[in-house]
């Protein structure tokens, strides 16, 4: 009888489902992308960005085919979703777009763009689509600015497979491109061109 606790105990060891690794995806690039010529650069201040209550989780959040909504335990983001996107949109805006993050050097106030981004959604859809969809601001803090540019952009990037890495390489996308409309206006008003909303 003494040796049945023990017994128990090792039957139980051998019946319980050994734990998956967990996998963490980033919405940065693999590799950054070459750094547009400085001659005309614009400093920037991306705020802290926003996201639905819903995926702000450091697990992922995905669309099962009846609408409902399931957290993966397995698969996570590498920092918190919010500081994913603006990481995301600040590295694109430098590389792409001529800008200088002033949240990394010091740059005076009176020659910042305030950046404002929020997310109202951000779908994984297995082997569907990775969609974005945001509500973004531009406004400069020299005197004189024009009034604040605010924009509505909605991206859908369709993954190349079923696969959590695939749907997490269509967000980059979608990321990608929301940067890119940002940066646009951006060259635009810095050049004292009247922006738009494309």
């Amino acid at each position: 009888m003494r040796w049945a606790p023990l017994a128990a105990a090792l039957l139980a060891g051998a019946c319980s489902t050994p734990k998956l690794a967990e996998r963490f995806h980033t919405l940065l690039p693999a590799e950054r992308a070459p750094s547009a010529a400085a001659t005309n650069a614009v400093a920037v201040d991306v705020a802290p960005v926003a996201v639905p209550p819903q995926v702000d989780h450091a697990q992922w959040v995905v669309r099962q085919p009846d609408d409902s909504l399931l957290m993966l335990e397995q698969d996570r983001w590498a920092a918190p979703l919010g500081d994913e996107l603006r990481s995301a949109l600040a590295e694109r805006l430098t590389a792409q777009w001529s800008a200088i993050d002033v949240r990394a050097v010091a740059m005076p106030a009176s020659a910042v763009w305030r950046v404002r981004v929020d997310v109202q959604r951000f779908e994984s859809v297995p082997g569907r689509e990775a969609r974005l969809e945001a509500t973004w601001s531009l406004a400069g803090t020299q005197p004189g600015s024009a009034p604040p540019l605010v924009c509505r952009s909605a991206f859908a990037e369709t993954p190349a497979a079923g696969g959590i890495p695939e749907l997490a390489a269509a967000h980059r996308r979608a990321v990608t491109r929301l940067a890119d409309a940002m940066g646009e206006q951006l060259r635009r008003l810095q050049a004292g061109q009247p922006g738009s909303c494309r």
